[in-house]
């Protein structure tokens, strides 16, 4: 078999186990707003949200997908050496997202994987190989990191004013409702949870989409950049078994560290995250589904009872969302040395 193409499959394996660990690690925020409220028991609320994760990235486009292909340019770079640093990168990203699950503490995928890329390659090839889009400010565009980088930012403050304004017109809404009607808003849960889900898949499994199709392109295997539709069902299938199995170490972080929810609660933590991650897909911005969900969470509790917001667990991960970008780009750095190391070994 020729090296390039056994060098190619190794990396789309590297992908998608990327792919899978984003769905352990995400899909706590889905299903901590459906078992902390009590609208759905654990198997159900897994079971709902796979499929739907699933469904996201057939039926979602591949504007996400575009962006994250964009950002790295390796084109004037031999095969082995441009995917190997794809690869260093993606084993940072893998790592990361790793240590965050193993302490319980949600982090963004999405972060790790920039942070990741942008580490190897400014430690095997240069900083002009990564498309920053500073020069394009000037021309009222945002590209490669400087938009990666700006739907990061905005998205949980967006998400946490969604939460916040969602909680207000439901409680609006609602002021004259019976107790009774806690058992219809967990009905609804099924909806709105479904929605997430969906929203989930169209945005995230499209990140892996997108470096697949990067390294299709270096290996020689695509001329163009044009997502497969294999690449497509194979990033689809490795996010759902990912949910499937579930992060539930995360999951009590999300659903009861943060703000203790009600059935209202997490209809409109759903409705509200929801609507953020579809917004920014069709735009093509990645988004982290962690910061939108916690976000909006945190809005939410800050409408109903500020004293109830447990702001020390929110400081956390905030600070952990500050720290994922580098310490990925130094994950991916080391796995770039050790890679290396082996390389010049065989050599």
């Amino acid at each position: 078999m020729d090296l390039i193409l056994v060098v190619v499959i190794a990396a789309i394996v590297a992908v998608l186990i990327f792919d899978f660990t984003n769905g352990v690690h995400d899909a706590s925020n889905m299903v901590a707003t459906l078992v902390a409220s009590r609208a759905m028991a654990p198997g159900q609320a897994l079971s709902l949200v796979a499929v739907f994760t699933f469904l996201g990235p057939i039926l979602g486009g591949t504007a996400v997908a575009d962006t994250i292909g964009g950002f790295v340019d390796l084109s004037h770079m031999s095969t082995g050496d441009a995917i190997g640093i794809v690869v260093s990168g993606i084993a940072g990203a893998i790592s990361w997202n790793l240590i965050t699950w193993y302490f319980a503490v949600p982090s963004s995928s999405s972060h790790a994987l920039v942070g990741g890329l942008v580490g190897a390659v400014l430690i095997g090839a240069n900083s002009g190989d990564v498309v920053w889009g500073i020069s394009a400010l000037h021309e009222h565009r945002l590209v490669g990191v400087t938009k990666v980088l700006a739907t990061l930012f905005f998205s949980p403050l967006v998400g946490f004013a969604a939460g916040y304004l969602v909680q207000a017109a439901m409680r609006w809404m609602l002021r004259s409702a019976s107790p009774g009607a806690n058992q219809v808003l967990m009905k609804a849960q099924w909806v709105t949870a479904a929605l997430l889900a969906f929203a989930h898949g169209t945005n995230d499994a499209q990140k892996g989409m997108g470096i697949i199709t990067l390294m299709l392109v270096l290996g020689g295997m695509l001329g163009t950049f044009a997502v497969p539709t294999w690449v497509i069902l194979a990033s689809a299938s490795a996010i759902t078994l990912g949910t499937a199995i579930g992060g539930w170490r995360i999951v009590r972080t999300v659903g009861y560290g943060i703000f203790r929810l009600r059935p209202l609660h997490g209809l409109d933590a759903q409705l509200s995250s929801a609507s953020v991650i579809l917004g920014a897909s069709l735009f093509g911005g990645p988004v982290s589904t962690t910061h939108v969900v916690s976000s909006s969470i945190m809005g939410i509790g800050a409408y109903e009872r500020p004293r109830a917001v447990r702001w020390n667990t929110a400081r956390d991960i905030g600070l952990t969302w500050l720290l994922t970008l580098p310490g990925s780009a130094c994950l991916a750095g080391v796995a770039y040395a050790l890679f290396s190391i082996v390389g010049h070994l065989f050599r």
